[in-house]
C-alpha cells in the first residue's frame, strides 16, 4: 500500500507526509510541470501540463489498496474502479455510497458553467477541515495497516 497525492494546489500535503511517515508507508506526489513541488520523504513524479494529465498518470501508477488524496471526483470515481481508497481533504471517504451523488454534483456545476452562468469559487479552507482531514487519513491507515500511527 501507498499513498498517491494528487498534489496540484493541494493543501495537505505536509500532514498527509506526516501520516505517511508515521506509518511507514510510501507516498508519492503528482503533479504537472505549473505546479511542481519537492517534500522528503515523498517521491515527486512530474507529468505535463494538459486537461486530467495529472489524473491519468496517477490512475496509471495505482495498486489496489493504496489510499488516493484528492478533490477531483473523477478521479476519485476511477480509484474506487480500481479498488483504492480516495479521501478527500476534508477527510470525506469517497465510496459507492456517495460517490455517485458526488458525480452528479459535478455534472450539474459543469452544465451551468458551459451555458454561461456563474458559481461561487470555494470556500476558504478552515482549520477544522484539516483537523478532520488528518483524523480521517489516520483512522484509514490504521485499519489498512492494522497499527496505529
Amino acid at each position: 500500500m501507498r499513498i498517491l497525492i494528487d498534489a496540484d494546489a493541494c493543501p495537505v500535503v505536509d500532514c498527509t507526509l506526516a501520516a505517511a511517515r508515521d506509518f511507514g508507508v510510501a507516498c508519492l506526489l503528482l503533479c504537472d510541470t505549473a505546479h511542481q513541488l519537492a517534500r522528503p520523504g515523498a517521491e515527486t513524479i512530474v507529468v505535463d501540463q494538459g486537461a486530467d494529465s495529472v489524473d491519468f498518470a496517477l490512475v496509471d501508477r495505482l495498486r489496489p489498496g493504496d489510499v488516493v488524496v484528492t478533490q477531483d471526483y473523477g478521479l476519485a470515481a476511477m480509484c474506487l474502479g480500481r479498488g483504492a481508497h480516495p479521501i478527500r481533504q476534508d477527510g470525506l471517504l469517497y465510496g459507492p455510497d456517495n460517490i455517485d451523488a458526488l458525480l452528479a454534483v459535478r455534472h450539474a456545476a459543469q452544465r451551468v458553467r458551459r451555458g454561461g452562468g456563474r458559481l461561487r469559487g470555494p470556500r476558504r479552507r478552515t482549520a477544522a477541515e484539516d483537523i478532520a482531514f488528518e483524523t480521517a487519513l489516520r483512522r484509514l491507515l490504521s485499519e489498512l495497516c492494522g497499527k496505529s500511527g
